[in-house]
């Protein structure tokens, strides 16, 4: 596997062009269905809560523009914790945008008619403004999507917007913010890695780019 190095260098040459040109060949638009923003029920009837990747500038700024705290925006990744008899501990890595009491990402109003928005729309995280999209790098988050470009480079994920008309400036303007999101991944994925060190604390760690945190975002 190419070292994250060669992976990020790859994504700054990535083509917008082309990007855009895959995204033109299948089509998208919001249908504002709420689908990526609520629970999934899996094939057994459980519910898995919305879970979208968050970086911690992108915190910051839904912080200073909503007054929110940390831990309203945001919530250590579940993935490698473990529910313990005080709450969940265990070392995990990176940031998940905070959910509601059903799963649901806290920032989705679903409008009480079905016609969802989301609140903090201008703000929203690059993997929300991406969404059904990603691109078929090593250490980027790849949604188990299939490619919809010849090389593979494109993926997309299953989504009612997909197939509908998409005028050539918006999927440049997609094809832009996905291309920024392949080098924003795995330029976190390079601080992870070269900022990891492993802690002897109780409870929760949330390993990041910049270090060690708990889950209110303070450093430990």
């Amino acid at each position: 596997m190419d070292s994250l190095e060669v992976e990020l260098e790859r994504a700054r040459e990535l083509s917008v062009s082309n990007l855009a040109d895959a995204i033109e060949s299948i089509g998208f638009e919001c249908t504002r269905c709420g689908g990526c923003c609520k629970a999934a029920e899996d094939e057994d009837g459980t519910t898995e809560s919305h879970t979208a990747t968050v970086f911690p500038e992108e915190i910051r700024s839904i912080q200073e523009s909503e007054e929110y705290d940390w831990r309203d925006v945001a919530r250590p990744m579940p993935y490698g914790l473990t529910e313990g008899e005080d709450g969940p501990t265990g070392e995990t890595f990176e940031w998940a945008l905070q959910t509601d009491s059903c799963g649901d990402c806290t920032f989705y109003d679903d409008g009480g008619d079905g016609d969802g928005a989301c609140t903090i729309y201008g703000d929203r995280p690059l993997l929300c403004q991406t969404y059904p999209f990603s691109v078929g790098l090593g250490g980027t988050s790849q949604p188990m999507g299939e490619a919809v470009d010849e090389e593979g480079m494109v993926r997309a994920h299953e989504c009612e917007g997909l197939g509908r008309d998409i005028s050539r400036e918006d999927a440049e303007t997609l094809a832009a913010t996905l291309k920024e999101r392949a080098i924003r991944e795995l330029e976190e994925a390079i601080g992870v890695r070269d900022n990891y060190e492993p802690t002897d604390v109780d409870g929760v760690v949330v390993h990041d780019s910049e270090g060690a945190k708990r889950p209110d975002g303070s450093n430990i």
